[in-house]
C-alpha cells in the first residue's frame, strides 16, 4: 500500500477513514475514536471529523491495518483517482455528445408553444445484457392515452448479448433472428411521435430513456406520482404492485415474464387514474406484493467483478445456493445475484446473523454492508439486502444510528459505528503514551 496510500490526496485518505467507521474496521490501536483517544492528549475523540484532521493523522491511523486491508485501501485510492479521471472528462466535455455515443437530443421548443399540448404518450422497453457489460433495448412499445398501439417494435441491439432475460423480458434469442429495426430507427420513430411536445409517460422512466438513449424532458414517471402510507418516504412501489393498489388489477402473475405492450399501457392507466380520481392521500401497498418466492432470496449486489459469485456462500449460514435461473447482472464494476434458501426462515436467519452493519437502500429495504476475505488475502466489500420491506420494530432506529452512505462514499453523519463517544483516559500509564496530532 506504502507510497499509493501515502501519495493519496487527503480528501481520499478522509473517505477510507469513514469507511474504515462505517464498516466497524480496527486496526492493531482499535478503530478511529480509540486511535484517537490513544494518541492525542490534547483533543481526543472531541474532534473526530476526519475531515477536520491533519492529513498525518489520517495515515497513521491507516498504517496500523493489517498488510490485507492496507491493500484493499489501495484499491480505494486507485479507483477514486479512476472516478476523478472521469469527473474530469465529464466536466471538459459536458454537452458535447459525439455521433459515436449515439444520443438523440430532442428539443421541446419554446415553452408557450409545448405547453399547450396535453397529449400523452407510455412507452416501457426491454432490455438483454450484452457481452460487453451494457444494455441493450430489444423491445419498445408506445401508446397513447386511449391505448391505441402507436409503437410495437422487436430491436436487433446489434452487438453480442450475454443474457437475453428470457423469463423477465419473455425475449428469446430465436424472436429476434431476422430483425433489422435498430436503435437509431427507434429514435427517429419516438422523435416524429413525440412531436410538439407531447408528454411521455412511463415507470422508472429514467432506465428507458438511458437505455434508448434519448434526451426528453416533458416526461411523467408513475413511479414518482403516489405518496405511500406504508412504505418509507425514498421507497417506490413496482408497476404490478401500483396496478393492484390504484386500478385494481393484477399487472402480471407470480413468475410470468413482462409484456412490453401491457406495461406501457398500465403506466398510461396509472397516469389517467392520477388525473381523474386524485390519490392525493398515501396508498396502501399490499403487503404479498413481494411475492413468497423471493422472500426466500437475498440480494448480493455491488459485488466487484473479480469475486467468483459461489466464494458469496461462505458468509452464509444455513444452505444457500445461487439462483442459476438468473444469470448475474453486471454493471461496469460490479455485479448482483441472488441467493436462494430453502425457505424464508432460513433466509431471515442468514441475514441476521451475517456480521455487518445495517442500514436500508433507497427503497427502505434492510441490507447490510459485509467483508468478505478471500483465501488470496483479498478483502472484498459488497452489500446483502432482503427482498422484502422490513416490518421490524425498530427499523426507524436503524437508520438513524446508521445511515446510508452518499454516492460518493462520505456518511450523512459522523458518527455511525453506533458507538457512544468513549472518554478520554487520564491514566498515567497512558499519558506516557499519548501526545498531541494535528487538527486542522
Amino acid at each position: 500500500m506504502g507510497e499509493r496510500l501515502a501519495g493519496a490526496e487527503k480528501e481520499v485518505l478522509v473517505e477510507i477513514v469513514r469507511f474504515t467507521q462505517k464498516n466497524g474496521l480496527k486496526g492493531t490501536e482499535g478503530g478511529w475514536k480509540d486511535f484517537l483517544a490513544l494518541n492525542d492528549k490534547k483533543y481526543g475523540v472531541s474532534v473526530s471529523d476526519p475531515k477536520k484532521r491533519a492529513k498525518d493523522v489520517l495515515l497513521a491511523f491507516l498504517v496500523t491495518f493489517s498488510k490485507d486491508f492496507q491493500k484493499y485501501f489501495s484499491k480505494l485510492v486507485r479507483r477514486h483517482a479512476e472516478r476523478r479521471a472521469i469527473e474530469q472528462y465529464m466536466n471538459e466535455f459536458s454537452g458535447k455528445i459525439s455521433p459515436e455515443q449515439g444520443w438523440k437530443i430532442v428539443r421541446i421548443g419554446k415553452l408557450a408553444n409545448s405547453m399547450n399540448s396535453g397529449a400523452m404518450l407510455a412507452i416501457d422497453c426491454e432490455m438483454v445484457l450484452c457481452n460487453d457489460g451494457t444494455e441493450a433495448v430489444v423491445r419498445v412499445c408506445v401508446v397513447d392515452s386511449k391505448l391505441e398501439v402507436k409503437l410495437d417494435k422487436l430491436v436487433n441491439p446489434l452487438k453480442a448479448v450475454a443474457d437475453y432475460r428470457t423469463n423477465i423480458t419473455g425475449v428469446s434469442k430465436k424472436d429476434l433472428e431476422g430483425v433489422k429495426f435498430p436503435l437509431v430507427d427507434v429514435q427517429k420513430s419516438l422523435k416524429k411521435l413525440l412531436a410538439k411536445g407531447k408528454i411521455l409517460v412511463g415507470h422508472s422512466l429514467y432506465r428507458d430513456l438511458y437505455v434508448l438513449k434519448f434526451d426528453y424532458s416533458r416526461v411523467i414517471d408513475t413511479a414518482y406520482i403516489f405518496q405511500y402510507a406504508n412504505l418509507p418516504t425514498t421507497a417506490s412501489a413496482s408497476l404490478n404492485s401500483l396496478c393492484k393498489s390504484v386500478c385494481g388489477y393484477t399487472l402480471r402473475e407470480e413468475g410470468k415474464p413482462h409484456d412490453c405492450l401491457k406495461d406501457a399501457e398500465a403506466a398510461m392507466n396509472l397516469v389517467t387514474a392520477k388525473l381523474k380520481h386524485g390519490f392525493n392521500d398515501p396508498i396502501e401497498i399490499a403487503e404479498n406484493s413481494v411475492p413468497e418466492s423471493d422472500q426466500m432470496k437475498l440480494l448480493a449486489h455491488r459485488i466487484p467483478v473479480y469475486l467468483p459469485s459461489q466464494e458469496l456462500l461462505k458468509i452464509l449460514s444455513g444452505n444457500p445456493s445461487i439462483e442459476e435461473k438468473i444469470d448475474s447482472r453486471i454493471r461496469g464494476e460490479f455485479y448482483s445475484t441472488c441467493i436462494l434458501f430453502k425457505d424464508i426462515d432460513e433466509a431471515e436467519k442468514a441475514f441476521d446473523e451475517l456480521d455487518g452493519q445495517e442500514t436500508k437502500d433507497t427503497s427502505g429495504r434492510l441490507q447490510k454492508s459485509v467483508l468478505l476475505k478471500r483465501d488470496n488475502g483479498d478483502v472484498a466489500g459488497f452489500f446483502v439486502r432482503k427482498m422484502v420491506y422490513s416490518s421490524r420494530p425498530n427499523n426507524t432506529d436503524v437508520s438513524k444510528k446508521r445511515p446510508e452512505p452518499t454516492d460518493n462514499g462520505e456518511q450523512k453523519r459522523e458518527d455511525v459505528d453506533g458507538d457512544k463517544p468513549k472518554r478520554q483516559r487520564t491514566s498515567k500509564k497512558h499519558g506516557k503514551k499519548a501526545k498531541t496530532l494535528a487538527v486542522e
